[in-house]
Formats: structure tokens, C-alpha cells, sequence
């Protein structure tokens, strides 16, 4: 065959040629990418599917269905990245704001309060993809009351007592068990306050430095006016509610960084203060 009819037959994508072997080739790519594909798209319905029931089951309510996956490993799936409920919506909206401040102890002498949760909206206000870490503050804040709210008069009182020296956690738990009925309350506030602390901890040091000796939070809610009321001219919101408690000595929970936390928080906090 001359050299003629060989470029011939090659323009023509006869076999045997560069253009038929690429060809080839390429189909046999797709063959061997298609099993890839199909795996990864059954994967992404499965998980999709997971979450979409998983989702379904956290935020209906309690029923016979809801055992079909353990409290325990849909509780750890859902929170803290998934977590969230109906309250936004009728008959009972969410009607107040949510405040955790902070304050240290520092070489002896008190500092001033800082709001945690004013410096994690910061994070949020104006931008269209907002972290995770601008609510936690507020979560953290709503969970404690929650807690607090459970105490009896007499309990309320021992939480507003100092505790900061070895074990403080377990000795004020056994103060508070000596009063009310429901030791299993007392449980439930000491593993809430074991929380805030750690935050205002990492909150404190994150401002103040590694001279910080001691912490107090103050976790506060203020409704907004009422909707009966919203068109009165001299409505105001009612007055902030407290949980109030005591100093703390610091909590530092195995795992957390502290460096991570205090990049983000203490930038957070210097643009807020400009």
C-alpha cells in the first residue's frame, strides 16, 4: 500500500489506525470510570436518604418509630452540626434572645464583662455563609437556663456560691442533691454548668491570656414585646432574665484547643471592639 492510500485510510479512521486505536481507548475509560461512578452515586443516595429519615425522626415527635435508630447514635449524628426543631414556627415561636457573658479573674482583680455571644454574631452578621461557631455562644447559654430552671429556691442559692478549688464540680452537686427530690436534675445542671464553664474558659483565656485564675458567666434570655403589644408606641421589651452563678474554677475539657479557639474568638472580638 503506498504512502497515499495509508493517509487515506487513516483520515477515513480505518482500522488499525491512531484515530480508531484513541477510539478504543476512550471507550475503554468509560468502561472502567463507570463502576467508579455508579459507587459514588449509590453512596450519595444512601447517605442522603440517612440524614433526610434521621432528620425526620429528631425533629417529629416521640413515637413508636423513633426507636428504630438508638437516642444515642441519633442524638451523636444530629448534634451539634444537624441539630434543630419546629420552635421557629406556630403555636409557640421563639420569642426571646439568648446572651452568654464573661467575665476573669486576673492577677486578683475582676475583669469586665464580655459578651461571647455579641462577638460570635459578628461571625454571621452579613455574610452569606455563616460558620457554626456564631450560635454557640447562645446554645450554650439556653441549654444552662434550661438547667437552672429545673433547681429548686435552695439549689438556685448553692450555685450562686463560689466554687473554685479541686473537685468543685462534685461538691457542688452534693450540696444541691442535699436539697429537692430529683438528684437526676442536679446531674443534668452540673453537666450544664460543666459546659458553660469550659466555654467561658476557653473565652477567658482567649482574651485575657494565660493569667486568667478564675471565670464567672452570667446566661441571660429577654423576651421580645409581645405581639398583642407590638404597636404601642411606649411597648418595651420586658426585663433580662438571670441564671445567676457563682466564680468557677477553669475547665479545660481533654481534646479542645485552645490556640484554635483563641484564633478565631480573639479576632472575632479585636474587630468587634474597633
Amino acid at each position: 500500500m503506498s504512502k497515499t492510500s495509508k493517509s487515506r485510510e487513516a483520515a477515513r479512521g480505518g482500522s488499525g489506525t491512531p484515530r480508531a486505536a484513541t477510539a478504543v481507548s476512550g471507550q475503554t475509560m468509560f468502561r472502567t470510570r463507570r463502576w467508579w461512578i455508579r459507587a459514588i452515586a449509590i453512596l450519595a443516595t444512601l447517605f442522603t436518604a440517612w440524614h433526610v429519615f434521621a432528620s425526620f425522626l429528631w425533629i417529629a415527635p416521640w413515637a413508636p418509630l423513633r426507636e428504630v435508630v438508638p437516642t444515642k447514635v441519633l442524638s451523636g449524628y444530629m448534634i451539634p452540626m444537624f441539630g434543630q426543631s419546629w420552635s421557629v414556627f406556630a403555636p409557640e415561636p421563639i420569642n426571646g434572645d439568648y446572651r452568654f457573658e464573661v467575665r476573669a479573674l486576673v492577677d486578683g482583680e475582676a475583669t469586665e464583662w464580655v459578651s461571647a455571644s455579641d462577638v460570635e454574631l459578628t461571625m454571621i452578621q452579613y455574610h452569606l455563609f455563616t460558620p457554626r461557631a456564631g450560635i454557640q455562644a447562645m446554645d450554650v447559654s439556653s441549654q444552662f437556663r434550661g438547667a437552672w430552671a429545673d433547681l429548686d429556691e435552695d439549689q438556685r442559692e448553692v450555685a450562686e456560691l463560689n466554687y473554685f478549688k479541686a473537685d468543685w464540680e462534685q461538691r457542688m452537686g452534693e450540696a444541691m442533691k442535699a436539697y429537692g427530690e430529683d438528684p437526676l436534675l442536679v446531674d443534668d445542671y452540673v453537666a450544664q454548668e460543666h459546659r458553660a464553664t469550659a466555654y467561658a474558659t476557653q473565652v477567658a483565656l482567649a482574651i485575657w491570656g494565660d493569667d486568667v485564675e478564675q471565670v464567672q458567666f452570667q446566661a441571660t434570655r429577654q423576651n421580645v414585646i409581645p405581639f398583642a403589644e407590638r404597636h404601642e408606641p411606649d411597648a418595651e421589651r420586658p426585663g433580662i432574665q438571670y441564671s445567676p452563678t457563682g466564680w468557677r474554677g477553669l475547665v479545660v475539657n481533654e481534646g479542645q484547643s485552645e490556640e484554635n479557639f483563641a484564633d478565631v474568638f480573639r479576632a472575632a472580638y479585636e474587630r468587634m471592639e474597633q
